[in-house]
């Protein structure tokens, strides 16, 4: 259902890139200069800079030194650095290299008001900074409102005396001329509406006229120096219409370029740049309906290259090396197929060539004053390095305390990605795959995943991806070198281009079936491209078990996970939600095509009703356009619905809010609607659209109003499980199948550690090692090892399946092995505690299984073993041997050490005959 008319573009999806696997985790550092992704030409670490104790209107730069100004009256040192605050009355000059302040001081006082700075600009020789905004005297020489400062001995030009009456806010210079933009109305007594220009060594009034009716806020002087650009919140210049932006003549004002109707009304243009291309606009509007984007505009006819319509006024704009960087607090870019409205982005990078947005996004918080947060932009350099200076009215700066003043730097990248969130599954014999949600990094959007299996140091696998603040896809890989019925741990990491690398992530475990995982594996089969099975422990990644899939979801406000039972037969857990504000949203931006199908399973007692699972715009805030969606009416009623206009739904006559299980299928396609529920079929409506748009999926609420039966609460209280998207319709056979499948007997798992293990040595024929936290093997000189398992019966109906015998190697050097190491069967009686090479047990034969070869590195190993010899000691104590011929011994840890991950352990896998 549609709440605005505003248009919504298709997010481009990332893509995931297998690299060479085995690599190693240490990486060198790569050269600073490359350590953020390209052509993003600064890290997003702030680096330490002395502070205002007020907001900084105005930034400009000459040989190194960084020119503040604004309003406030000191500065003091970067938070937990030393030093004592200095005076500084709306004036600061900085070194761009340290962040500390230089000698040069100015105070900008007014008689009576609050002074101001509010435009700084160079000569174009960089020996004369330009000084504009409302004050009557510099360091006590009288100005009015505009002054001109010998950068080289820091003091005022008495020889420039140009008379502006009220605020300038914009400046522009060239190598004669200075032209300024405010409020005023006259200069030097003569009339000069907004904008004027005045000579750049004396100050006296130019010829030039561009009176505006409305403040000009932005001033800019093309290239070869023949016009300026203008913006500001007039509509009309020199009496035509024209509204925040015009182009006039360099020497006589007359306009050049009108702009009506080009920018709405209720915006205006707040900053202008230039490059060699062209120039970018800074706009800011209030109210509805606004434009608060940027614009690109060619040089050759001043006519716009693309516009990113962006919500959230922009302050600043400023291009470098190619990439235009901007200040604002860009809240919904859902326009330009980005985020949606939600929270605010206040330092953001884009090409110079168009809107999409690159992996740069340091951030700040609105702060004091307007709240409004960063307000210009400039590039200072000291020793070759370029350094981004931010000021505004923020207080804080990627989280920490600093107030109006930050500056990045171009090389010593030193911020690492977010951890990866990672969990793994297995559907079937021979096949885990890991996923996690990519990791985040403010200043690189290429990121190097390393995967490591059982406690490795080395990865096992490395995976590249990309991923920005706001479209963070599912990474996967598949191991295709697991063993039925044994359970496996992995973690990842992730690297940016200059080696900073996250924290492992947390241990994702799996067991790998002995047979066919039969309900998701028809789901795969079937088609889905969304399959959220809630089987996650951790906030906040709800991963996609589709085949080959990247949909995954976020969960929101902290839904209770791996609740249990879950709707269909084995371990597979449900997601719970509260009802109030708990939901999953989908991760990626996406529409949906004119043939679909929804299917999830539900289970609850609410009589407030919700929304169950549906299609919106928007993620953590409530969409103003929904429909494709189930939900439940306060009496337990299910409705399916789309909207083509007007509402259009099927609802089921009986209730389902008993606290069972069922199961909800809605499909849509040429011949209309369909909705089943228990795989029956319980209504169909001949409707073949829906409304189309770019949005996101939403399990467990989302916006209802408008709709019929609307329930109490939008958002849902119960449980959910496997929850799938298909680009198709299934049939009802599909329907009736998946169902069925839901009960059919799953396999079941059963891990059992060793009740006892000792090894013998033949160096200590006598010697016990009961107690010892190793294990050893070895033909020469001769090791063996010893295990006893305390082995249940099959549980009643199922036979064993598949029997997996784990160890795990010591951290001693050497303790892997390059030889074959048996496990074999133990004949006669034995005890941990008194057995030594004199009196061990004889040997069996035939050999249950083995390990080829283990590698260095305390990692845990597993070996399928004959499932018909264990299947013949269920329910009894079974005693195993590991032996070797070789020479190369293995180390490995007994049950007695605390590091031996549950090892020794013996996997059982249970399943229907």
């Amino acid at each position: 259902m549609r709440r605005t008319s505003r248009t919504r573009g298709l997010a481009a999806a990332l893509t995931l890139s297998l690299a060479a696997t085995g690599a190693g985790l240490g990486l060198g550092l790569a050269p600073q200069a490359a350590a953020v992704t390209p052509p993003v030409a600064f890290t997003a670490d702030p680096l330490p800079t002395w502070q205002p104790n007020g907001v900084v209107w105005a930034l400009a730069e000459a040989d190194g030194t960084v020119f503040a100004g604004g309003t406030f009256s000191a500065v003091r040192p970067p938070e937990g650095a030393g030093g004592a605050e200095r005076p500084a009355v709306n004036f600061a000059a900085f070194d761009s290299a340290t962040g500390a302040p230089t000698s040069c001081t100015l105070s900008f006082t007014v008689g009576s008001g609050t002074a101001t700075v509010r435009a700084l600009a160079l000569s174009p020789d960089k020996k004369t900074l330009y000084a504009g905004g409302y004050f009557g005297a510099v360091n006590g020489t009288p100005v009015s409102s505009l002054a001109a400062v010998d950068i080289a001995t820091c003091t005022v030009k008495p020889s420039f005396r140009p008379a502006f009456p009220a605020t300038v806010r914009a400046l522009a210079v060239t190598g004669d001329t200075v032209y300024a933009g405010g409020d005023f109305l006259t200069v030097a007594g003569q009339q000069r509406e907004r904008f004027a220009a005045v000579d750049a060594g004396d100050g006296a009034l130019r010829p030039f006229r561009a009176d505006a009716d409305e403040p000009g806020r932005a001033v800019e002087v093309t290239p070869d120096g023949s016009r300026v650009v203008l913006g500001g919140d007039f509509f009309t210049v020199n009496g035509t219409n024209t509204h925040a932006l015009a182009v006039v003549d360099a020497t006589s004002g007359a306009l050049a370029k009108a702009y009506p109707g080009f920018i709405e009304t209720n915006s205006v243009v707040k900053d202008i740049a230039t490059d060699a291309t062209g120039f970018y606009t800074a706009n800011e509007g209030t109210g509805g309906g606004v434009f608060d984007g940027r614009i690109a505009l060619d040089l050759a006819g001043f006519n716009q290259r693309w516009r990113d319509t962006c919500l959230g006024a922009t302050q600043a704009v400023l291009p470098y090396r190619n990439v235009l960087y901007s200040a604002s607090h860009a809240h919904d870019c859902s326009s330009v197929g980005e985020f949606p409205d939600g929270q605010r982005h206040h330092l953001l990078a884009q090409p110079t060539g168009g809107p999409g947005k690159l992996g740069w996004a340091p951030d700040t918080n609105d702060g004091i004053g307007e709240g409004i947060g960063p307000r210009v932009m400039t590039v200072g350099s000291r020793g070759g390095v370029p350094y981004l200076w931010v000021g505004g009215e923020f207080t804080t700066v990627n989280g920490a305390a600093q107030q109006s003043l930050t500056r990045f730097s171009s090389t010593g990248d030193t911020g690492a990605p977010t951890v990866p969130v990672a969990s793994a599954v297995s559907f079937k014999p021979g096949e885990v795959q890991v996923r996690w949600r990519t990791s985040l990094d403010l200043d690189d959007s290429a990121l190097t995943y390393r995967i490591y299996r059982g406690g490795a140091a080395t990865p096992i696998a490395t995976v590249t991806a990309d991923s920005l603040f706001f479209r963070r896809p599912q990474g996967s890989w598949t191991d295709t070198t697991v063993t039925a019925g044994q359970t496996y741990t992995y973690r990842v990491t992730a690297s940016d281009a200059a080696g900073n690398t996250s924290a492992l992530s947390g241990t994702a475990s799996v067991t790998v079936p002995a047979s066919v995982d039969a309900y998701p594996n028809q789901v795969r089969t079937d088609g889905a491209q969304l399959f959220w099975r809630y089987d996650e422990s951790a906030l906040p990644f709800a991963a996609d078990s589709s085949d080959g899939g990247n949909q995954s979801g976020v969960h929101l406000n902290a839904p209770d996970l791996r609740q249990s039972p879950g709707a269909v037969s084995g371990a597979s857990t449900a997601i719970g939600f509260n009802g109030s504000d708990t939901q999953v949203y989908g991760d990626r931006r996406q529409t949906v095509g004119s043939s679909y199908s929804l299917e999830t399973w539900f289970r609850t007692n609410t009589t407030r009703g919700g929304k169950l699972f549906g299609f919106g715009n928007n993620q953590i805030r409530g969409s103003n356009q929904y429909d494709k969606h189930i939900y439940m009416t306060n009496d337990g009623r299910l409705v399916y619905g789309v909207y083509t206009g007007a509402t259009r739904t099927i609802t089921t006559s009986a209730g389902y809010n008993d606290d069972k299980w069922h199961h909800v299928v809605a499909t849509q396609g040429p011949g209309g609607m369909v909705l089943y529920v228990d795989g029956a079929q319980k209504g169909t409506l001949g409707v073949t659209t829906h409304e189309n748009f770019s949005g996101y999926w939403h399990a467990g609420g989302d916006s209802l109003g408008g709709w019929p039966d609307r329930p109490t609460s939008d958002y849902w209280a119960g449980r959910l499980d496997e929850t799938a998207v298909y680009p198709s319709i299934l049939s009802a056979a599909q329907v009736q199948n998946h169902y069925t499948l839901a009960s059919a007997p799953a396999d079941s798992v059963v891990r059992v550690t060793a009740a006892e293990d000792t090894y013998a040595n033949a160096g200590a024929p006598d010697a016990t090692y009961g107690t010892s936290s190793s294990l050893a093997v070895g033909g020469s000189s001769f090791y063996a090892s010893y295990l006893r398992f305390d082995l249940p019966a099959a549980p009643a109906g199922t036979v064993l399946k598949s029997a997996v015998l784990s160890v795990k190697t010591s951290t001693m050097s050497g303790a892997g092995t390059a030889d074959t190491v048996s496990v074999v069967p133990v004949t006669g009686t034995w005890s941990e505690a008194g057995t030594n090479y004199t009196n061990r047990p004889a040997l069996g034969a035939p050999a249950l299984g083995s390990f080829p070869g283990v590698p260095d590195g305390s990692a845990v190993h597993a070996a399928a073993l004959s499932t018909g010899s264990v299947a013949g000691a269920l329910g009894t104590a079974y005693g195993l041997a590991l032996t070797s011929t070789g020479t190369d011994a293995l180390w490995l840890w007994s049950s007695e050490a605390q590091a031996n991950e549950g090892t020794p352990q013996l996997t059982l896998t249970f399943g229907a005959p």
